[in-house]
């Protein structure tokens, strides 16, 4: 008569003990990793607020705005991401209690206590896109089940549902492959709420059509990066599909994916709610398998499925088998905490013989790369660097925003947004280098150029000196090459502006081409 009461007590108190866990958890990785150079570049976002920016619709610029005002410390700006998994898990387990029979409800919270022991749950602490992008994804899921599983009221949950996913669409672009997994169940599985998916649309209108506007008139930005510039030169690969296949198998953990694909449903759910929660899911993960033919798939692609995969195996498998998943989780937990922890507070001398070295002093020593720039920098000089991640790592500790100096790549380019080389005309820049660098390579750019080499840790790095900055040389070389190379807007693409290419004179990408 008490053994399910027994039950349950033990499985709330197994989440509640892994929820404080985990959440005191990454309040500690949250203070000491440090801060990285996806999350320096995000973090100008913040300092720079806009409606839009180069790669990705704005919400992450607009969180680290508002954590921006109230303070710099990575653990502030790290607030918001650390809760978002642990939100999350709630929210399994508010769905799960919800779909289950009371009696076993226990497996409502055991299923929330696996997803937040997942390794790829706790280590969510670095503030990147995926932020805001996972937590609206989530939620508009919650949102979708609870439509789906209401006889009234199911309009107003649509909606919301679609206001939630237009939130996560100005998150990532991930997030239409959410909504298409809506309309492939309603229209595929749902036939008689056909009208579901349009409502979604409809409540996730506004939210596309500002991204629209933005890169209608910043030159088609995101779309560049997400469509056409990051995916040149990708081609069929057999490699990419197994890597793929193998990575869902280790985020979504093989034993918890064997236990749902070998259990029989819960007697109790509904057919209905089953299919749903199957097809939330699978209808991403088998595109992905598509996509991954041709390039590879990132694993923060698939992270924003692996709370409704845990649903869907919490409908299935029970409450005792759950019990041996936690275990399982929390022994895959402890190499990955122990490679994490090495990263943050290790000592450097154990990177000494490896490749990375010089990025791992880097990482960890920004600031003091930063004071021997500043040492002797020439007066009203303007820091730069070569590439974008240095570039916002330096920006991060210098206080002040560090341009690119030449091409660099596809991603990351909001310099083409904000800044203009035409206010550096006759101005010295220094130029942070990792590398011995080949003076030969700035010197048309300037009046007089030297090289000063400088050690942190042991590591030596370099920067170069340049006087009497000429813009049109760099203009006519190393922008008009990058409006070759990542401003080449498709013809059918309407261009209502394009503030780099009408900057620098661009016609071919600018309005009226």
């Amino acid at each position: 008569m008490h053994a399910p009461d027994h039950s349950l007590a033990a499985a709330r108190r197994a989440f509640w003990i892994t929820f404080a866990a985990t959440l005191a958890l990454k309040v500690v990785l949250a203070a000491i990793f440090p801060f990285s150079g996806d999350e320096a570049f995000f973090f100008q976002w913040g300092v720079f607020p806009s409606w839009g920016y180069s790669d990705h619709p704005p919400m992450v610029g607009w969180l680290l705005a508002g954590l921006h005002a109230m303070g710099d410390a990575p653990l502030v700006l790290r607030s918001a991401t650390l809760l978002v998994t642990s939100v999350i898990g709630l929210g399994v387990v508010d769905v799960l209690r919800r779909l289950l029979p009371e009696d076993r409800e226990p497996a409502a919270w055991m299923a929330g206590a696996v997803y937040l022991a997942l390794p790829w749950s706790w280590m969510f602490v670095l503030v990147t896109t995926d932020t805001p992008l996972i937590l609206f994804m989530a939620l508009s899921a919650w949102a979708y089940v609870r439509a789906d599983t209401s006889e009234r009221g199911a309009a107003g949950w649509y909606a919301l549902c679609g206001v939630l996913l237009g939130l996560a669409f100005l998150s990532k672009y991930f997030a239409a492959l959410l909504g298409f997994a809506y309309a492939a169940h309603a229209f595929g599985w749902r036939r008689e709420r056909w009208w579901a998916p349009f409502l979604v649309f409809v409540f996730a209108l506004p939210a596309i059509a500002l991204n629209i506007a933005f890169n209608a008139t910043h030159g088609w930005s995101n779309v560049m990066f997400n469509v056409f510039n990051r995916n040149e030169g990708s081609a069929w690969s057999v490699k990419t599909l197994g890597t793929y296949l193998a990575m869902v198998a280790y985020l979504f953990t093989p034993w918890l994916l064997w236990q749902g694909l070998l259990a029989r449903p819960a007697a109790g759910v509904s057919p209905t709610t089953r299919r749903t929660l199957a097809v939330l899911w699978l209808f991403p993960v088998a595109v992905f398998t598509f996509v991954s033919l041709r390039r590879t798939v990132g694993l923060h692609w698939v992270l924003g499925f692996v709370p409704v995969f845990v649903v869907w195996a919490g409908l299935r498998v029970d409450v005792h088998a759950l019990r041996r998943s936690l275990k399982w989780t929390t022994a895959l937990s402890v190499p990955h905490l122990i490679a994490v922890l090495l990263i943050a507070i290790g000592p450097l001398s154990w990177w000494a013989h490896t490749k990375l070295f010089d990025r791992a002093v880097f990482l960890r020593e920004t600031a003091a790369v930063v004071a021997a720039l500043r040492a002797d920098m020439p007066a009203g000089a303007t820091l730069m660097a070569r590439t974008y991640n240095p570039a916002a790592m330096l920006a991060y500790h210098h206080k002040q925003y560090v341009p690119v100096f030449g091409v660099g790549r596809h991603h990351a380019r909001q310099d083409d947004q904000i800044i203009d080389f035409r206010q550096y005309e006759g101005q010295a820049i220094r130029v942070f280098l990792y590398d011995e660098p080949d003076l030969a390579d700035f010197a048309p750019y300037f009046d007089r150029v030297s090289a000063k080499r400088f050690e942190i840790e042991g590591v030596p790095f370099w920067a170069v000196d340049g006087t009497g900055f000429k813009f049109q040389p760099f203009r006519d070389t190393v922008l008009a090459e990058i409006a070759r190379e990542f401003h080449a807007i498709p013809a059918w693409l309407p261009v209502l502006g394009n503030p780099f290419c009408e900057r620098y004179g661009f016609a071919q990408c600018s309005p009226g081409r």
